[in-house]
This record gives C-alpha cells, structure tokens and sequence, in this order.
C-alpha cells in the first residue's frame, strides 16, 4: 500500500502514476543510459501540435535530479541533436568527467574555508582587509 501511495503522489523517487500510464500509452522506449535512466519519445516521432516538436523525456532510475542525464543523452533530450546516442555511436570526449550528484545540503557538501560550518570555528582576521569608504 505504501508502494502504491509513493509511486502516486511522489516524483522524486523515479515516475509517478501518471506518468507510468502516459509513457505506456504514448511512449517509446530509446535507450538506457550508464546510469540506468530510461529515455523515450512519443510513439514513432509524432510532432506534438502544442509543441511543434516530438517529446522527449526521461524516467531516471531512483532519484530525480537533472544532472544525472549524461552528456551522451543531454543533446538528445534538449533537442540539440536529432540522433540518440544509441544510434549515433557516441563517443565520450576525454574532458568528460563522470556524474557526481548535487551535495548541497549534505554533511559532503563543499564548505570553504571562511564558512563557519567548515570548522565549527571561523579564523581570526589577518588585517588584510580594508573596508570602502566614499569620498568625501
């Protein structure tokens, strides 16, 4: 029951119910990226009159975030390319680095130096700084 409740009224952890039943309705799976990311159209390319164009999207495997869409499948899913990586046999630039997720709000997150959560303490002034004044 839960399981059921989750998949209807969350988004974050994969699809939702709605979503489920529009991909298998109008849906066509592409591919499946590294990551496990499922990506798909709308059946056989079909233009979307609201859109102009066909759709695209993306049913992440576990938790939503958007930058776990490779660069592989980013030009896909944003309409920059017309191939799916699948089919275009994409290879991987050499400065490509792989995903690492968005830490902002964790214990890992990034604190710099200065930050008072960095150390639980923030260091003395050095005196190097001098504060603007207007001229008068």
């Amino acid at each position: 029951m839960k399981q059921f409740f989750l998949k209807f009224f969350t988004w974050w952890n994969g699809q939702t119910f709605g979503t489920q039943l529009w991909t298998r309705r109008y849906g066509e799976l592409v591919g499946q990226d590294e990551q496990g990311n499922l990506y798909y159209r709308t059946r056989g390319g079909a233009i979307d009159p609201t859109l102009g164009f066909e759709r695209r999207w993306v049913v992440y495997n576990g938790y939503a975030e958007a930058s776990r869409i490779p660069p592989s499948w980013h030009g896909w899913i944003h309409h920059v390319v017309d191939v799916p990586p699948t089919e275009a046999n994409y290879q991987p630039r050499e400065w490509e680095k792989p995903h690492q997720p968005n830490l902002t709000g964790t214990a890992k997150a990034y604190r710099p130096s200065g930050s008072t959560l960095a150390s639980g303490r923030r260091p003395k002034a050095t005196g190097d700084y001098q504060p603007w004044t207007p001229a008068s």
